[in-house]
């Protein structure tokens, strides 16, 4: 009873906001003839890609700083490894796992460069490298990370820090992260690149960290 209850709560609660986004008014500024007529400048083809990276980039170097604290909050509290992974492993998953990351990894390639002009882009591709390595942990082909060693940290805040140093640099022309526009899109794929390398490590080692299988190298 307590989880039909649960499940009617949670079924109502959603029902719920469903209507209130319905209900929701017209947005006071429409903001995207102002996006259109600026695209050109921006480096990239896509909207989407325009916005996170260029107009509103400051917001984007700051998710990423809260997905690095959030990462490094878990590693200074040294939380209980809860999420162990299987004591046997079947081959035929393991065989399966091996087949699925390389073009796993493909996919993040092709997510990165396509998030010029289509839908894409640093996040999405960082997702299905984190997706990836969780994948061959949970079969047993990957060991869980204790505390990482130097490559790694490298690696967790490398995109921040190519992040921050185009932020940086471009100070001098007056404001955040204001492009130059015949070098837009090359800072804007350099920006993706790094952050794509990084939040996978970021995103995968929020799994990984907190595993209870802790062999390997690290």
């Amino acid at each position: 009873m307590k989880r039909l209850a649960g499940m009617l709560g949670a079924l109502l609660f959603s029902l719920g906001l469903i209507g209130a986004l319905f209900e929701l008014p017209p947005a006071a500024i429409d903001l995207r003839p102002a996006v259109a007529s600026n695209l050109a400048a921006s480096g990239v083809a896509h909207p989407v890609t325009a916005v996170l990276l260029n107009y509103r980039g400051y917001d984007t170097l700051l998710e990423i700083a809260v997905l690095l604290l959030a990462l490094f909050a878990l590693l200074a509290l040294g939380l209980e490894r809860r999420l162990c992974a299987l004591s046997s492993f079947e081959p035929p998953l393991a065989l399966l796992a091996r087949v699925a990351a390389a073009p796993m990894v493909v996919v993040a390639v092709y997510l990165l460069w396509a998030g010029a002009f289509r839908p894409g882009g640093a996040f999405q591709a960082g997702a299905v490298l984190a997706a990836a390595a969780v994948l061959l942990h949970l079969t047993g082909l990957l060991p869980g990370w204790m505390q990482p060693r130097a490559w790694l940290r490298w690696g967790l805040v490398g995109g921040f820090l190519i992040f921050l140093g185009v932020a940086a640099a471009m100070l001098a022309r007056g404001a955040l992260l204001e492009y130059p526009p015949a070098q837009a899109g090359a800072l804007i794929l350099l920006i993706e690149a790094g952050l794509t390398l990084s939040l996978g490590l970021i995103l995968g080692g929020l799994f990984l960290f907190m595993s209870c299988d802790e062999g390997g190298e690290r």
